[in-house]
Parts: structure tokens; sequence; C-alpha cells
């Protein structure tokens, strides 16, 4: 991809995670300001420093996405640091522990809500506020092909936080999109991550399992995940409104 995003600032929330930390590389490394938020300040400082590593600018806030009050500082933040933002991925999510609806811890699915669905709507709701009175923008949502594109047992709360987080991100759109700012989601299936990996699971095993389930025959790589919410994020997509991009290699088409 060679569109360049100087002069851009991005906030990716999640950002310790290896999907945003990879995206936040790809933006840094095309002339981006990323700013990595999150409630880990130990990972937040060790994504950002791999991508200093690699000599981008980027820089990291504490924040948890389920806190409105939070939220709204973490863009004021960002705009007192770096003068505004333009692009925003909001990838913080959760699976939470499985198990069948009636058997499904009720708090586990207030977590997964609050995470998945509530931060999703929060980011937006506060990113949305300042790009409609700076000019407009643009907003990539994180979901999954488990939700609104297929279902796993024991899945009840993920699934149902992403199919949410797909039919918001398609509403939101309709909202805003006269407003200047353009708003489309990524839905990766497994990807090369430690979620990907069920307990006990060494990678031989994952492999061989993913590969009787993905017509592809393996996870995704992380970079394959960046290089789509980069393309959402560009210019080259500027007619691309309220998308839910599959990322799955045909595990649910």
């Amino acid at each position: 991809m060679t569109t360049r995003f100087d002069n851009k600032v991005v906030l990716i929330t999640g950002g310790a995670g290896v999907i945003a930390r990879t995206t936040g590389q790809a933006f840094a490394e095309r002339g981006a300001t990323v700013v990595l938020a999150g409630r880990d300040e130990t990972k937040l400082r060790e994504a950002a420093g791999q991508i200093v590593a690699d000599g981008g600018k980027v820089d990291w806030v504490l924040a948890d996405v389920a806190d409105s009050g939070q939220v709204a500082e973490l863009i004021a933040e960002v705009v007192r640091r770096h003068g505004g933002l333009h692009i925003a991925f909001n990838s913080a999510g959760i699976f939470g522990k499985g198990a069948p609806v009636a058997d499904l811890d009720e708090g586990v699915w207030s977590a997964v809500l609050n995470v998945n669905l509530t931060g999703i709507f929060l980011s937006m709701k506060h990113e949305i506020a300042h790009m409609r009175a700076n000019g407009g923008g643009v907003i990539v949502n994180m979901s999954s092909n488990i939700g609104a594109h297929g279902r796993r047992p024991g899945m009840a709360a993920y699934a149902a936080s992403k199919a949410a987080v797909s039919v918001l991100t398609q509403t939101a759109a309709r909202d805003h999109i006269g407003d200047g700012i353009r708003i489309n989601a990524v839905s990766p299936g497994a990807s090369d991550t430690p979620m990907s990996f069920r307990p006990g699971e060494t990678r031989a095993d994952r492999d061989a399992r993913v590969a009787t389930t993905v017509p592809a025959g393996r996870v995704s790589e992380p970079a394959e995940v960046a290089a789509t919410v980069l393309w959402l994020a560009s210019d080259d997509a500027s007619f691309v409104v309220g998308h839910d991009l599959v990322v799955d290699g045909g595990a649910t088409a």
C-alpha cells in the first residue's frame, strides 16, 4: 500500500493488542502520528516502544473505553498533545469466559458488552464530537466474523457484542456521513495472535484445527488485517460508507 498519512493523527484504542500495534506501526510507517490507548501501562509502553524502534511517531494514553469520562478526556488529551484527531481505529475488545447461554455468568456478559459494545459507542460518541467540529474524519471499528457473519457455540456474549458493533457502525455511518465523517468496520476471523489459541494448544495444534475450518487453510497475519484498516481509512476508500469488511479467509463465505 502506497497511501501516505502524513500530518494525520491516528488514535487506536485497545492499543496494546497485536492487531492494534501492527496497525499502528503501519500507519506510522506511512507518516502518521499514532496514539495508542488502553488500560495497561506496561503493555502500552512496550507496544509504543516497538513502533518507535522502527522510526515511527507514537504516543500512548491510559484510558478505559467503557468509561465515558475517561474517553472524553482521552480525546481531549490527544488533541492537546497533537493538535487534532483525524482517524480512529476502535479495536478494544475482550472474549470473556465462554459458556452456553443458560450457564453464562452475568458478570461476564456485562463485562464483554461494556468493553466490546459500549466501549465502541463511547469511543465513537466522543471521536465524532471532535471530528464534526473540526472538518470531519474517519473511523474504523473492530468487529468480528463471529457475530453478524457467523456464530460459535459458547460465545453468546462475544457474538452478540460484535453483531451489535456491526449494526452500530452502519447506523453511525448513516448518521454522520453528512458531517464529513466516514465510518466503517473490519471483521477479522482468526489471526495470528494469542486470542487464536484455545487453552493448551500448541501452534501446530491451532494450525491443524484452522486448516479444517477456514477455506484459505490458515489464520490471517496481523499485517493483513492492518492493511484492510489502512485501506478503509484512506482516500482510496472515500466512497465506502457503513461497510463491514470481513477478513477471514472464507470462513463465513
